[in-house]
Parts: structure tokens; C-alpha cells; sequence
């Protein structure tokens, strides 16, 4: 139901554009004004050969790992036109919003952490994979804990590539505008904070920053970030962190 909490407040959503329109919609809904700037553009990948190859030995894995909703969408569309699903395949996540997708994909039994959405928490239900081969579906590059730590354990690992992370051209010009800016993952933050040359950078640090994890918390007070508020995860954590600055601030609209 619409309210007016965020009153009128301007708010950056810097999630892939595809992933950003949910926390818009809730933000407008709240009486905020939603700004779509998305730090990375996701693209499928271009050579599908080799992307082809590995799904089609997906019958030979225990485990397949889909690290976000993209990984979900690029991934899942691959298995699909491979036509291999085993039924005995355990499928896994690190957080709620992957495990919607795979719901969504009809994938009902999924392994998601219950309280740490990443892949430490995902570890701490994995300990027994010795001799597992494991197929991690991602974008390009990506943090390889996940994977090493499998490793360690015994496991075989395989990345599969399923889509692509780039940089997009952006007008710096309305950073400087916003009242909060959202922020979703580390690597987008690394570009954000890389935008701005002096001295419009050091005004852009005092802006509010609202983070659902405390690792994307620590790199942003590494920046310098002066304002940033750690929230649950998720954009129902992120919108209820915004409310609940905007409630503390005083915020109201201006007849």
C-alpha cells in the first residue's frame, strides 16, 4: 500500500537494471523517487560453445551452485536447451533472491543459507563433499572462496561462465543530487567509488549509504564512505533500512 515514508527522497538503485525494479517500485510506493543507475550491465555470454559443453556433462555433477538471480537466468536457460536436469542433482545458493529464481524455475529443493546470505554460509552447509563433483555457475570472475574452500574439501570444482559483468557508461552529474544511495554488491561499489574525480568525490562520501552485507559495509567505510548503514539483505532489507533512516532523520514533505 502506497505511503509517504520516504517523502519524496531521492534514491540511487545501482543494481543491474534488470534486478532494480522491484526496490524501485517499493521505494516509489514508500513516496520516494527511484533513480535507476545500474553499476554493471549484465550480458549473456557471446561464445556459448564452451558454456554448451559443460552443461552437457551436468549429469556427471552432484552439486550445481547458481551464485545470483543471473547465474539463474543465464545458467538455468543453458540446462534448459541442453535438456539435462538430473533429478538426483543437489542444487544450491547463497542467498534469497537466487532461490526465489530457482523457484520460479520450478526448482523447489533448494540448499540456501538460512541467516548468512554468501558463501560462508553456504560453506557451513557444504562440510561433506569430499569426492562431489561440483559445477559453480557464475558471471565472469567473482570472489573463488566458494570454490577453493570446495576444493579443500574434497570436492571437484568446475566454473561455468554463464554470463557477463561490464562496466557501463554512466552521467556522473545526478550523484551529487541524490538523499541515499543502494548499493548491492562489492564490485559495483569499487566502480561507484571510482566515478568521481576530487573534490566531487569526498562530497559524494558524505552521502547516506545503505549496504545489505557487512563485507560491501567494510570496503565502504575503506573508501571513506562517512554515512553507511549495513541493512538485512535483500531489498526488503534494504527498504526497510531507508525507512527506518528516514523515520530517524526527520524527514517529511514540504507542502
Amino acid at each position: 500500500m502506497p505511503s509517504d515514508e520516504l517523502s519524496g527522497l531521492k534514491i540511487l538503485v545501482t543494481r543491474p537494471r534488470d534486478q532494480a525494479v522491484h526496490l524501485a517500485r517499493a521505494i516509489e510506493q514508500a513516496g520516494g523517487i527511484s533513480l535507476l543507475y545500474p553499476l554493471l550491465e549484465i550480458t549473456p555470454v557471446q561464445e556459448t560453445g564452451i558454456l554448451r559443453e559443460q552443461v552437457s556433462h551436468l549429469d556427471k555433477a552432484h552439486l550445481a551452485i547458481f551464485i545470483s538471480p543471473n547465474a539463474v537466468r543465464y545458467g538455468m536457460a543453458a540446462v534448459r536447451e541442453a535438456g539435462v536436469l538430473p533429478h538426483a542433482l543437489k542444487i544450491a545458493t547463497v542467498g534469497l533472491g537466487s532461490a526465489k529464481a530457482l523457484h520460479e524455475q520450478g526448482i523447489m529443493e533448494v540448499i540456501v543459507p538460512a541467516e548468512r546470505y554468501d558463501s560462508e554460509g553456504l560453506l557451513a552447509l557444504l562440510p561433506n563433499v569430499a569426492g562431489w563433483r561440483v559445477m559453480i555457475f557464475r558471471g565472469d570472475g567473482g570472489r573463488e572462496l566458494l570454490g577453493d574452500t570446495l576444493t579443500a574439501r574434497g570436492a571437484v570444482v568446475e566454473y561455468v561462465t554463464c554470463y557477463l559483468r561490464r562496466k557501463p557508461q554512466q552521467n556522473t552529474d545526478q550523484l551529487l543530487t541524490v538523499d541515499a544511495i543502494t548499493v548491492t554488491s562489492s564490485e559495483a561499489l569499487g566502480y561507484l567509488g571510482q566515478m568521481m574525480a576530487e573534490p566531487a568525490r569526498l562530497a559524494l562520501l558524505g552521502t547516506p549509504l545503505f549496504v545489505p552485507h557487512p563485507r560491501i559495509a567494510r570496503l565502504a567505510r575503506t573508501q571513506g564512505w562517512r554515512q553507511v548503514h549495513e541493512t538485512a539483505a535483500g531489498d526488503e532489507g534494504l527498504l526497510a533500512g531507508l525507512l527506518e533512516w528516514a523515520g530517524k532523520s526527520g524527514f517529511r514533505i514540504q507542502d
